[in-house]
């Protein structure tokens, strides 16, 4: 399937594809693995909430960041 075909598509039909193609690859037996980044920054992420030092913000307010 090309972008073109897929441009196509309403956002409605490339959600259902989308969400149809992440659960065949949630289905592989290998699994998908997370790169090696992502689980130190969890690791960070833990460390600072067992610590007390993570800083918890809302939704509201992350998103007022950046409007």
């Amino acid at each position: 399937m090309t972008i073109a075909e897929i441009s196509k598509m309403s956002v409605l039909e490339r959600l259902q594809t989308m969400e149809a193609l992440w659960d065949s690859l949630t289905r592989e037996p290998t699994g998908i693995k997370s790169p090696k980044w992502h689980e130190e920054m969890l690791s960070d992420r833990k460390e600072k909430i067992e610590s007390g030092h993570a800083k918890f913000i809302s939704l509201e307010e992350l998103k007022s960041k950046y409007e």
